[in-house]
């Protein structure tokens, strides 16, 4: 079966696209370009779907690699038999490539390897025949005595004959394949304290067995982390008897002279060769598993938090809390200017309230500040205390939010923060972040590794590699699918945009920064390193605000410019309208084109302009809304002008929060407290949810009641049920 193929039966997608997705991506073009300008070629396959199909190309790929290898080392040792090579080309996992190459892979020396070059080969095979039925074995053993080489008793022989059946039986591909299926399908998960009294977060796990089919991904990181710190002793367990019952049907014992002895070493082979072996491999697929689901949700979590709605037009006033050092406040403009910084003490030891109240009132009349963003770090309660009871005199002019200010102090201290706030001490830096965050989620917190923005769950426990793999993949396809101003962005966003790395990124800033602002996305190509291969995967995700072109403010890609301008001469309408946004004459001439009873016509006038259908759709939907932000369809951030404390709670209370972080058990959510309270996935809604994804995404504001409250250990259970 041809890769294409099996990629379409697997993926459930139509050959001809799987087909033209893989061209496009073997050609050289990104993800975001092909689901956003090739759609008539790939079926309009989402990003989803084609990062999918890259990652499986590429472990059926890597896999016939492997077979091809593999069938190489086997023939160059002359024991590469037609059937053999059979069953390697029909492997259709690694594991049973893997499985067949075993015998003939090079070994360590081990107790089988010590018996063969005793010359006990012979006997292992008289041993494993099956075919004497009369006799003393020790005797026919002694035989095989030889002290020159080391084989003093015919015990010794025996043993060592033993030792080379144990093996040749837990090299049977077959074998394996029957204990781990017996593993996956009947094993379970155990874990046990290695100190019964000691105090820990994984006392859950003291006393712990779970069917392996069943352990849900989040228990997995637990008890390894667990291990990995020593409190618990992890391990799988599987019926022994079951499983070398099951072993027999493949290597059975048979009843001759031998049989007890064949027993000894099959029961060896599972005890001390196979179960070790099995249960390394399904603990590691376990944590593997686990670590895709981990990796999984933080990508959904960092998603919800890089599109949350940006505060377009208002003045933004920072705060990074601290004691000890005070805290440290910055004021920006819309575009994210700094306008002032300095240092307030409203936290012990010094606890300024008054000369604090007075900095920050003349900073709020100075710059007509509206929002005050305070950071969630050590001393946040404190300085939203100060906050909320200062707001008291604007009468709801001025409101405040907590941020997640998870990586500001990364951002500070990095290169990107010190070539862009250079005249700005380390410690002011993460309150200009924080107001900035307000003002652009997206635009800024790209300039921070997405591992470091805290909306994961066992974040450390996973693969830091295809952690940030996966991230990366995230954060350039929120970014694409936004769209970025060429002569505003910074380094760290344009790096994102598809086609773009970071050194034609900085050459693009270099260059607006000597010649001026872009005029066109055509002068792109003047800047260095940017030839027509790059422009043409990134020129649609850039915009030109107010240039030359009035469709480079627009998704439109510039291959589609001369069909976008025949449409608009078709319905009557110029490119000036479109970027004056004329919308009440765009919306009468061009949204009747995309109703359902106008199909016909709709495939009529694209085959008129020669395009597809879905990038015609594309360009009528760019140009009704030039210059559209998607995110500002979505909720705006929850903005506050009081404070509770935990101890004002009680059962009962329903509040507005807003959701921190979703996790596979539930969600935690801020409601104005110092600790965030956790829904978990019962209290999600009536009947099944399934995640908890499926009813709330990060920075989602949401009505919860509080269930309990336990102030000593710091936990706030919440619902949201009966109140959707």
């Amino acid at each position: 079966m041809k890769l294409y193929e099996r990629l379409a039966e697997e993926l459930e997608i139509d050959g001809g696209q799987v087909r033209a997705a893989l061209r496009l991506l073997d050609e050289g073009n990104t993800i975001p370009f092909i689901a956003r300008y090739r759609k008539e070629q790939t079926g309009e396959l989402d990003e989803d779907a084609l990062r999918k199909l890259e990652e499986r190309a590429a472990y059926l790929r890597a896999l016939e690699e492997r077979k091809r290898e593999v069938l190489r080392l086997i023939a160059e040792q002359g024991k590469l038999t037609p059937e053999l090579e059979q069953r390697i080309r029909r492997a259709e996992v690694l594991q049973e490539v893997e499985d067949l190459y075993l015998p003939y892979r090079p070994k360590r020396r081990t107790r089988a390897t010590l018996a063969r070059e005793k010359g006990l080969e012979p006997l292992a095979e008289l041993i494993a025949g099956g075919r004497v039925r009369e006799g003393d074995p020790l005797e026919m053993a002694a035989a095989y005595v030889d002290t020159e080489r080391g084989v003093e008793t015919p015990e010794e022989a025996l043993r060592g004959a033993l030792d080379i059946i144990a093996e040749e039986i837990s090299e049977d591909a077959e074998v394996r394949r029957i204990v781990r299926e017996l593993t996956w399908r009947e094993g379970f998960l155990t874990a046990r304290a290695n100190d019964p009294t000691a105090r820990s977060v994984y006392e859950t796990y003291y006393n712990y067995c779970e069917p392996l089919a069943q352990v849900a991904p989040h228990r997995v990181l637990a008890v390894n982390r667990g291990e990995r710190e020593e409190y618990l002793k992890v391990g799988v367990e599987v019926d022994e008897e079951e499983a070398l019952r099951r072993m027999q049907a493949v290597r059975p014992v048979g009843d001759h002279l031998f049989s007890p002895h064949l027993h000894t070493a099959l029961r060896d082979a599972y005890r001390r060769l196979i179960a070790p072996s099995i249960e390394r491999e399904v603990r590691k697929e376990l944590t593997e598993r686990a670590q895709e689901r981990a990796i999984a949700v933080f990508q959904g979590n960092l998603r919800s938090l890089l599109m949350q709605r940006p505060l377009l037009g208002s003045v933004v006033l920072g705060i990074d809390p601290a004691y000890r050092t005070g805290c440290k406040y910055a004021v920006v403009d819309p575009t994210g200017k700094v306008l002032e910084t300095g240092v307030i003490y409203p936290t012990k030891p010094r606890v300024d309230l008054e000369g604090s109240a007075r900095t920050l009132r003349a900073a709020i009349r100075a710059h007509s500040v509206r929002v005050i963003a305070i950071g969630n770090g050590t001393g946040s309660r404190e300085t939203e205390l100060f906050v909320a009871d200062l707001l008291r005199d604007y009468a709801g002019e001025v409101a405040y939010l907590v941020v997640d200010e998870a990586g500001a102090s990364v951002y500070s201290a990095s290169p990107l923060a010190a070539e862009e706030l250079p005249d700005l001490d380390v410690s002011l830096r993460g309150a200009v972040s924080i107001a900035r965050r307000v003002i652009d989620p997206l635009a800024e917190l790209v300039k921070i590794d997405p591992r470091s923005v805290g909306v994961g769950q066992y974040q450390h426990d996973v693969d830091q590699r295809k952690l940030s793999r996966a991230l990366a993949a995230v954060v350039e396809s929120c970014v694409n699918y936004v769209g970025v101003d060429v002569n505003t962005a910074s380094v760290a966003l344009l790096s994102y945009v598809a086609g773009i790395n970071a050194a034609v990124a900085r050459n693009i800033v270099e260059r607006r920064e000597k010649v001026g602002p872009f005029r066109s996305r055509r002068e792109l190509l003047e800047v260095p390193r940017l030839g027509q291969a790059t422009f043409t995967q990134c020129s649609g995700f850039l915009r030109v605000r107010g240039g030359d072109e009035p469709l480079d403010d627009t998704p439109i890609h510039p291959e589609s410019y001369a069909v976008a301008y025949s449409l608009l001469e078709r319905v009557g309408l110029s490119a000036r309208e479109v970027a004056r946004g004329d919308v009440r004459r765009l919306r009468s001439s061009l949204l009747p084109l995309l109703g359902r009873d106008r199909s016909s016509e709709f495939e009529a006038l694209a085959r008129e302009l020669g395009v597809g259908q879905p990038t015609l759709r594309d360009i009528v939907e760019a140009l009704l809304r030039p210059g559209r932000d998607p995110r500002e369809d979505l909720p705006a951030p929850l903005f506050r002008t009081d404070v509770l404390e935990m101890e004002d709670l009680r059962p009962g209370m329903v509040l507005t929060g807003t959701v921190r972080n979703v996790t596979d058990f539930g969600a935690f959510v801020d409601i104005g407290v110092k600790r965030d309270g956790l829904v978990h996935r019962s209290e999600m809604g009536e009947g099944r949810i399934g995640h908890p994804w499926n009813v709330v995404s990060v920075g989602d504001v949401v009505s919860v009641r509080v269930l309990a409250v336990d102030p000593e250990r710091g936990r706030i259970s919440l619902s949201m049920r009966e109140l959707s």
